[in-house]
């Protein structure tokens, strides 16, 4: 009897459709806040040929406890918590579900930007207690105002076709993009900071942007900005914004994620006006999770049912 060869899931489910992709499988599922050492553990125990990244991360000593692992796939796009150079080190192909969750994200990106101009969050609280401010609030209106796109891919192409929609001004910067519509102007990131009345991000976390969104940024970018992040939470120095918006500097900011996840409890943004929370589920609905598990099943398949590379001395 042979025994089908193991792919470890760094969570607690997979959707019915990917599953089914990888049927000829044996599919472990490492629950869902998998730490290092379970994950050393399960890969000593079944040395899965895959991995799927849902939650945690996995670095060099994952790796090593798994002598069979040839593809490590991203359960979304985001490849940051993938040790991506011990990965190339050992022959180990890491792969995203590229555009897999771009309506998702998108649509969000624009909800937390609908909420921060037009005062959704305090103007709910304020009528569940009683008030009627009609005569006194004023949104801010987003048709005719410049929207900067940090990234160009998938889903800040999505975004900016939504915003173009809106009557929008739509600049982006991404040094990777090509053949853009001819309602995206791409422009340099300091043209973002100082002439948006918008920004939200869209591109991956890496050393060299980590805290990209700093003090000294936050000051050059226009009085009143708005800040959506539905990327990676690393992205943004969060002391330095929590002063932004305390100064008023920064009109409100909406965030899908943050530097440490789970967030912290306290947290510093907890209870502070002009800030919209979410858990990092921008791109989690019905339609994504099933297509960001097909996507990453697609993946692993495609990689494990080529022949073996030679290996090199």
């Amino acid at each position: 009897m042979t025994t089908r060869p193991a792919i470890i899931v760094t969570g607690a489910d997979l959707a019915p459709e990917a599953l089914a992709v990888l049927a000829d499988f044996s599919i472990v599922f490492a629950g869902k806040t998998p730490q290092t050492a379970d994950l050393v553990s399960l890969a000593r125990q079944h040395d899965p040929v895959g991995i799927i990244v849902r939650y945690g991360s996995v670095g060099a000593e994952v790796m090593d406890a798994a002598p069979s692992l040839r593809v490590i796939a991203k359960h979304g796009s985001g490849t940051d918590t993938i040790d991506k150079t011990a990965a190339a080190a050992r022959g180990i192909e890491v792969l995203a579900a590229v555009g897999a969750n771009a309506a998702a994200v998108a649509e969000h990106a624009l909800a937390l930007m609908l909420a921060c101009a037009k005062s959704i969050v305090p103007l709910d609280a304020r009528m569940h207690a009683g008030h009627w401010d009609k005569a006194t609030h004023k949104s801010i209106e987003l048709s005719g105002r410049t929207v900067g796109l940090v990234g160009l891919g998938t889903i800040g192409l999505r975004l900016a076709r939504m915003c173009h929609a809106m009557d929008m001004l739509v600049i982006g910067f991404d040094p990777y993009a090509r053949n853009l519509p001819d309602y995206v102007q791409a422009v340099p990131l300091e043209t973002i900071w100082s002439e948006a009345d918008v920004i939200s991000l869209h591109c991956p976390l890496t050393d060299d942007n980590r805290n990209m969104l700093d003090a000294d940024v936050l000051a050059r970018c226009k009085p009143g900005v708005i800040l959506v992040n539905t990327a990676r939470g690393g992205l943004i120095d969060e002391p330095a914004l929590l002063n932004a918006i305390r100064s008023g500097h920064v009109a409100g900011a909406g965030l899908d994620s943050f530097a440490v996840e789970p967030m912290a409890v306290p947290h510093i943004f907890h209870g502070q006006p002009g800030i919209i929370l979410s858990p990092h589920i921008g791109g989690v609905t019905s339609a994504a999770y099933v297509n960001m598990g097909v996507a990453a099943a697609r993946n692993v398949l495609g990689v494990v049912s080529r022949e073996p590379a030679l290996t090199k001395d």
